[in-house]
């Protein structure tokens, strides 16, 4: 089979093809496709152009010296096409076993067996992948670690590979259990662990421009000296004081990067019923904003909403981290709950995330990367997610030590989301918040005549 190793950078892909390399004892080679926009570097360059080559496979099995190599073609996502062809179409050729055993190299004009080669594919996102491309590939997900397997990794690899190439010893540098914590969750926020690798030799570079100072001999990082070494924290968490006001939501989102939450903030001001979205959001996010506040339209009667916040107050839905377009359905449950909140004047819970596709009819609709989801809210100091409820064999494939104190609960209907993710009381009594004068009523009213006449005067 054509395997295809997709996931978040840093989660070992690469690692992972030389591994199963060293274990069927055979020859690695690996070359990457990222940026390739032509043809001739998959099917070679015909003999007649000056400085004419074979194309990368057989270039690259020629230095293997063997028939049968393990061939990782590295980020198979980022390969582009212009007028010089596609190389993605050539690929189709190389990846498909009923036709690899007479693939025809432009600059060897004869036929070439591939078909004994095992190849390996990565990719950080499937969807810039050519369907016809997929379905040839085996797809195996790479998922993000947890904080104790990048503490394992942590221990086991980096910190011995930072401490030799940094020029120190193992008597001359030893690092804490707690120290390795800090750091992952103060200074890192990632799937992988490069930048966890970097903050090690960090601190490494920093003991041995000591010792070599000659100000001490050996030195034991603990958690003091991490922030001593590092400088101040540069993430914190801030889910509980971003949620102490009505109208603000933590949601969760997958990204190439691996999962994060999302804060969704509503406000209110008052003016004629319109919706404002900001936050570079794109159609499907804005669709499910107008789900929500039709949802609560329809039952503003059950929630105890007032109908003049619908008529006289204008909503405001912000996205933080404007400069990042965001896109997707499974801001749904989130986006409802901080529409709710500021409507209904009951903050959300401080301590819940959720995630989930709402649709007209009530229903919550199942989405993905649940596992990064779930990473991400554990990551953050979540005590609850609530997830659709067609997810929940996504949650049982996640190991129980990773899920460890997390509560999950499951939604179907959009119903008792008021109920479980609202607090009880009011922060603010929803008749006397949303109550205007009627001055502002009457001016509501004769602007709306006025837009009317203007209308029919159009269309006459």
């Amino acid at each position: 089979p054509i395997l295809c190793f997709y996931g978040p950078p840093g989660v070992g892909k690469t690692s992972l093809g030389k591994s199963i390399a060293r274990a069927v004892d055979r020859k690695f080679e690996r070359f990457s496709l990222g940026g390739i926009h032509d043809e001739a570097e998959i099917r070679g360059h015909r003999r007649t152009y000056i400085g004419a080559l074979p194309g990368r496979i057989l270039r690259a099995m020629k230095k293997a010296g063997k028939g049968n190599p393990v061939m990782m073609l590295d980020e198979i996502d980022k390969v582009g096409s212009d007028f010089r062809g596609d190389p993605t179409s050539a690929l189709l050729e190389v990846l498909d076993p009923e036709q690899n055993d007479t693939f025809t190299d432009n600059y060897l004009e004869l036929e070439y067996d591939l078909s004994k080669v095992m190849f390996i594919a990565t990719a950080n996102s499937l969807d810039n992948i050519a369907p016809p491309l997929r379905d040839r590939m085996e797809i195996i997900y790479i998922s993000g670690y947890t904080l104790e397997e990048k503490v394992e990794i942590a221990k086991k690899y980096l910190i011995p590979k930072q401490i030799e190439e940094n020029g120190l010893t193992k008597k001359q540098i030893k690092i804490s259990k707690g120290a390795i914590e800090k750091v992952i969750d103060e200074y890192t926020r990632e799937s992988g662990v490069r930048n966890l690798e970097r903050q090690i030799g960090s601190i490494c570079r920093n003991v041995a421009a000591r010792i070599a100072g000659g100000d001490i001999e050996n030195m034991s990082i603990g958690i003091s000296e991490v922030s001593e070494i590092l400088g101040k924290r540069k993430f914190f968490s801030d889910v509980a004081e971003r949620t102490t006001v009505p109208g603000v939501a933590t949601g969760l989102a997958w990204t190439p990067y691996g999962g994060d939450i999302l804060f969704i903030e509503a406000s209110v001001s008052r003016g004629t019923g319109k919706l404002h979205i900001t936050g570079q959001l794109g159609e499907v996010m804005k669709e499910s904003a107008m789900l929500a506040i039709s949802y609560l339209r329809a039952r503003y009667n059950e929630l105890n909403i007032p109908e003049e916040a619908f008529k006289y107050w204008d909503l405001h839905i912000h996205v933080p981290q404007g400069a990042v377009p965001k896109d997707g359905p499974s801001a749904g449950v989130a986006l409802l709950s901080a529409v709710a909140s500021i409507f209904t004047q009951r903050k959300v819970k401080s301590t819940i995330a959720m995630t989930g596709e709402i649709t007209l009819r009530g229903l919550v609709l199942p989405v993905g990367g649940i596992k990064e989801k779930v990473l991400a809210a554990k990551r953050a100091g979540i005590q609850k997610v609530f997830l659709p409820g067609k997810n929940e064999k996504d949650v049982d494939e996640i190991e129980k030590d990773v899920i460890g104190n997390l509560k999950i609960e499951y939604l179907e209907r959009m119903d008792p989301i008021i109920s479980l993710l609202l607090e009880d009381k009011p922060v603010n009594n929803p008749a006397k918040f949303f109550e205007v004068p009627e001055s502002h009523k009457k001016q509501v009213q004769s602007n709306s005549i006025k837009d009317s006449q203007e209308e029919m005067a159009i269309m006459k």
